[in-house]
C-alpha cells in the first residue's frame, strides 16, 4: 500500500524542509511505508525561493514530486493539482507551515483504520488570528446551511482519505474548487469522521490568507448549492406579498381618510430598499451565470508549468 502526502506550498521556503523531514520520520516510525510527497508550488511570489527549496528536497529524496504551477490558484486548487499527480492508495493532506503537525497522524490513522473513508483532524484550540477564526466560522456555517453538512462534522485541511475518493475528486475540473463541497457529495456522511488534534503554532511568518482570498474561497461554495437562488425566489415572493398587502392598506386608508397625504420620504426609502434588493439578487444570479460561462470556456483549474522529480523533469 502506497501513502501519498499532498501539500500545497505558498511562500514555504522557511518551513517545508522541516515538515518533510519530520513527516518522513513519523511515517517510518508508524510503519506506514512506502510513501510519497506531492508538493504543489502555487506560484509563490518570493522570487523562486520556495521552488528552489522544493527542488532541492526532490534532489535529496527519491519519493518527492514537485508540481510547479504557472499561476496562483489558491490553496484548494493547488491541492487539486497535487491530487492529480499522486498515486497512493491512501492520501493524506497537510499544510506547509507545520501547523498540521505529523505528530497528530496516529490519531487520524487510528480512526481511519476502523473503516472510515475520510477522516478530518479538527482543532479545538486554533492558533489563528481572531480574523481568521471568524472567517473559518463563517465558512463553517455557510457550508452547513448551503450543502447540509452535519453539525457534528468538523473539518480542516488536515485529512486522510482513500483512493476512490481522490479518483472522483480529480474528475472535477471547474476553477471554483471547494474541497468540502466535493467531499460531501462524494462520501456518505456515516463514512466520514472528525478527530480532535492539536493545532501547532505557525513555524514562520503569518497566514497568507487575506480578506479577499477568504471571500473568494467562501464564494466557491455557490457551485455546490442552489440555496442562494431559492432564497432569492422566496425573498422576492415575500416582499411581493408585503407590497400587495401594503397597497391594499394604503388604498383603504385613503378611502377612509381622503385628506391623508402620501409621504415622499417613506416612498424614497422603499424605492432605495427594493432597488438595492433587486440589484443584489440580479448580481447573485449574474455570479452563477458568469461561473457557468467560465466553465463552458474551460477556464483551467490550475496550469502546470513543470513536474520535477529530482532525476528528470517534464514540461506540461
Amino acid at each position: 500500500m502506497l501513502y501519498s502526502i499532498v501539500i500545497p506550498c505558498y511562500n514555504s521556503a522557511h518551513t517545508i524542509t522541516r515538515v518533510i523531514e519530520e513527516t518522513s520520520e513519523e511515517m517510518q516510525r508508524l510503519g506506514r511505508t512506502p510513501f510519497e510527497f506531492v508538493l504543489a508550488d502555487d506560484c509563490s511570489p518570493d522570487g523562486g525561493e520556495t521552488l528552489r527549496v522544493l527542488k532541492s528536497l526532490a534532489d535529496r529524496y527519491d519519493n518527492i514530486k514537485i508540481v510547479e504551477l504557472a499561476r496562483n490558484g489558491g490553496q484548494h486548487n493547488a491541492t487539486m493539482a497535487a491530487l492529480n499527480y499522486c498515486s497512493g492508495d491512501v492520501i493524506i493532506s497537510m499544510d506547509d507551515d507545520g501547523q498540521t503537525h505529523c505528530s497528530q497522524l496516529p490519531k487520524l490513522f487510528d480512526t481511519f483504520d476502523n473503516g472510515y473513508d475520510l477522516v478530518f483532524g479538527y482543532y479545538e484550540d486554533k492558533k489563528h488570528s481572531a480574523f481568521r477564526n471568524f472567517g473559518s466560522w463563517v465558512n463553517y456555517e455557510t457550508v452547513r446551511v448551503l450543502i447540509g453538512k452535519p453539525k457534528s462534522m468538523k473539518t480542516s485541511s488536515f485529512w486522510i482519505t482513500r483512493k476512490y475518493v481522490r479518483d472522483y475528486l480529480v474528475q472535477y475540473t471547474s476553477p471554483f474548487t471547494h474541497l468540502q463541497g466535493l467531499f460531501l457529495r462524494t462520501v456518505s456522511h456515516d463514512r466520514i469522521a472528525s478527530v480532535p488534534v492539536k493545532h501547532f503554532d505557525r513555524a514562520y511568518g503569518k497566514s497568507n490568507y487575506t480578506l479577499k482570498k477568504l471571500l473568494s474561497l467562501w464564494s466557491n461554495i455557490m457551485g455546490f448549492s442552489t440555496v442562494p437562488l431559492k432564497l432569492a425566489q422566496r425573498v422576492g415572493v415575500f416582499f411581493s406579498a408585503v407590497g400587495i398587502n401594503g397597497a391594499i392598506v394604503v388604498f383603504i386608508h385613503k378611502l377612509v381618510s381622503p385628506s391623508v397625504a402620501v409621504g415622499w420620504s417613506s416612498m424614497m426609502v422603499a424605492l432605495f430598499f427594493f432597488s438595492g434588493l433587486t440589484i443584489f439578487f440580479l448580481g447573485l444570479i449574474g455570479e452563477y451565470i458568469g461561473r457557468m460561462m467560465q466553465n463552458i470556456n474551460n477556464t483551467p483549474q490550475f496550469v502546470v508549468k513543470e513536474i520535477y522529480t529530482g532525476k528528470d523533469s517534464e514540461s506540461e
